[in-house]
């Protein structure tokens, strides 16, 4: 199979695997030689390395990798619920179920594929699922790796139903920092009104020109800017987050306290990571029948000082 892009270069490679759970993976390599990996449960992400080879998504050391949970890292995708902002399980079920290959997905703009290595993913709803979220809807995931090594996601998700129905998402997004309390910061959020999970979702509004971390955070930003960088002063990086059509950004770290608590990530890991999710929350997203949701977001790193 060969889902790289024709183009300028051929040198970007797609390969289909089979991970030590049974599960099939895909890599995706650009030609400079930075990778993705990603797995057909949940369809999330589990690896984006540089060129050199450096790890840049945070995966627990406790990690449990059998469905039907997701795994504690890299990129799960949060839908058609965010949190338990609703009446299914925690975050939905996307990330809990069997993806396919769609090996003939509707096209999609070209500048989206010229020059990179990509895969397309489809899920739809299982019998289960109908009776859980009793809506038909096919969503479309296109996971893309481009000449410079940045991933992209572009999300379709169309209403194959007779009737409306509503949904949220978010890209929950584990990036792999050197020490969460004294050496990353997050801009892009300064003035926005933000609603603070642990106060009951209580509204309030960002005062500080960029967020730091001495706490646990876990707070939904509302209509945010477009681009949001993540500061790592120790690793001298600087990750970048561009999204359309996801207005909201999750900002989420447990801390020492609920660290201990949560089974499948190690007591001090929280130190290591830090989520800043691309979302659309706050309003969801409402389709009519025949009606297509298309949502991108486009991580990419840069050396800082």
């Amino acid at each position: 199979m060969d889902h790289s892009a024709a183009g300028d270069d051929n040198r970007a490679t797609v390969e289909v695997t089979k991970y030590k759970n049974g599960i099939q993976q895909v890599l995706l390599q650009n030609p400079r030689g930075a990778s993705a990996r990603v797995s057909l449960h949940g369809g999330q992400v589990l690896s984006w390395k540089t060129d050199r080879g450096e790890e840049l998504l945070f995966i627990s050391s406790k990690a449990n990798f059998k469905p039907p949970a997701a795994v504690r890292g890299g990129i799960p995708i949060c839908f058609p619920q965010f949190g338990n902002r609703g009446s299914l399980e925690q975050h939905g079920f996307a990330r809990n179920r069997m993806w396919l290959i769609d090996e003939n997905p509707p096209p999609l703009h070209s500048s989206d594929s010229n020059g990179k290595a990509y895969i397309d993913l489809l899920l739809k709803p299982s019998e289960e699922d109908l009776r859980i979220w009793p809506h038909s809807f096919e969503f479309r995931l296109r996971v893309a790796l481009d000449f410079d090594g940045h991933l992209i996601f572009t999300s379709r998700v169309r209403n194959i139903n007779s009737k409306p129905f509503s949904f949220s998402i978010a890209y929950r997004t584990y990036f792999s920092i050197s020490d969460i309390s004294s050496e990353v910061r997050v801009e892009g959020l300064e003035t926005l009104d933000y609603l603070d999970n642990l106060c009951q979702r209580e509204r309030f509004t960002e005062q500080g020109d960029a967020l730091t971390f001495e706490s646990e955070v876990d707070r939904v930003y509302l209509s945010s800017s477009d681009v949001i960088a993540v500061f790592d002063h120790q690793k001298k990086r600087t990750f970048l987050i561009r999204k359309e059509g996801l207005p909201d950004v999750v900002v989420w770290n447990p801390w020492e306290k609920k660290s201990k608590a949560i089974v499948d990530l190690g007591d001090e890991e929280y130190k290591q990571m830090l989520c800043v999710d691309g979302a659309a929350i706050e309003k969801p997203v409402t389709l009519k029948p025949g009606e297509e949701w298309t949502g991108r977001l486009d991580l990419s790193v840069v050396a800082s000082i």
